[in-house]
């Protein structure tokens, strides 16, 4: 059960991204790197499981970015909605980094919900945008769009980030759920503390990281009382860190880790079985070398955006491949860069909020 807080309430940064990805430990994953595709230099880690190879974050040196977290599915047989797609979540991040530079946000987020660019892919949500100034305003970003293909129409896709001193979280239910989940609340409130702690101090970068990744590793998780795996997932919303859990050793062969992930606890029994039998049908054997039981918090991203489009990247690993624990820091990886176009030369970054382009 992931977690993406974003904020555009610090002064010194146009906007400030966090994002915990809670996965199986050793689902295998890159570290973060720079790799090419479609003419576009992108920086993000890469999984590994699938084919394809996508990401769950991931932005590029024009400002293309996108963060997925995944929808956490309550009917488990409805063929319209699967929780294990056949295609991977994480392509959804790729089509909009590899999106070419004249490509509006707007006009991917109909190209993505209409006609056939989420069918066969398990529910998610997506925020994704060009970081970039607003030429008309020169002190706003353009507004970013949180796309889900659990709820709603083009037409209804939510827009953030375009004002000053907000937070946005975001985490395995649609954007507009009326129900805001523990660890959203709490993250969204622990953000601006340290946004207005750090301000008021006059506290540089290093601190200010340092006190966001500590948001990052807020356990408020309860505890398991003799609960097993399947019945202890639904707490997972209450806990923005979440420690390692669930069992170290593993049945032969492993579901996905999206679909127990996010699975109701009274149906997950159904879609391990399920998702036992995708597995055996396209006669992977390799795939069952890189998951196991044991679930938690296992990558920890930051991204700072100032307002000469410097963009500083940080990621924390947490296990190593062999899923052993990395102490706070070690693990850490960082990358600087400017993006390319942060003034609004690009054609791709105009927004219309009504006609499509």
């Amino acid at each position: 059960m992931c977690i993406v807080l974003v904020t555009t309430a610090h002064p010194s940064y146009s906007i400030i991204i966090l994002d915990n990805r809670d996965e199986f430990i050793l689902r295998p994953t890159s570290r973060p790197h720079w790799w090419s595709s479609h003419h576009q230099q992108i920086l993000s880690a890469r999984d590994l499981q699938r084919a394809e190879q996508g990401t769950w974050l991931g932005i590029t040196r024009t400002g293309n970015f996108a963060v997925l977290t995944n929808y956490r599915e309550t009917e488990f047989h409805d063929a319209d909605h699967p929780i294990q797609g056949t295609r991977s979540r994480g392509g959804m991040v790729t089509a909009w980094l590899t999106s070419p530079d004249d490509e509006s946000t707007e006009h991917f987020v109909h190209r993505l919900l209409e006609g056939e660019g989420v069918k066969g892919v398990g529910g998610f949500s997506l925020l994704c945008g060009k970081l970039r100034k607003d030429k008309t305003t020169q002190h706003e970003l353009e507004p970013l769009a949180i796309i889900s293909n659990r709820s709603g129409s083009p037409d209804d896709v939510p827009w953030v980030a375009e004002r000053r001193g907000e937070v946005y979280g975001l985490s395995n239910t649609h954007y507009d759920d009326p129900e805001i989940w523990p660890k959203v609340k709490i993250g969204k409130e622990k953000v601006l503390e340290v946004v207005d702690e750090v301000v008021e101090a006059r506290l540089g970068e290093e601190d200010l990281v340092n006190k966001l990744y500590a948001v990052l590793d807020m356990d408020t998780l309860p505890e398991q009382d003799g609960q097993d795996f399947e019945e202890y997932i639904y707490h997972l919303r209450k806990s923005i860190f979440i420690p390692s859990i669930g069992n170290a050793n593993p049945p032969k062969t492993i579901p996905e880790a999206d679909a127990v992930a996010s699975a109701k606890q009274e149906a997950v029994v159904d879609a391990i079985e399920e998702a036992e039998k995708e597995l055996k049908a396209e006669e992977t054997p390799d795939q069952g070398n890189g998951m196991t039981g044991i679930y938690g918090t296992q990558r920890q991203t930051i991204i700072l955006v100032d307002w000469e489009g410097n963009v500083t990247f940080r990621e924390r690993s947490l296990w190593d491949e062999k899923g052993n624990p990395i102490p706070r820091g070690q693990g850490d990886m960082k990358f600087e860069f400017q993006i390319e176009g942060w003034n609004g030369e690009s054609k791709g970054n105009e927004f219309h909020p009504v006609a499509l382009l």
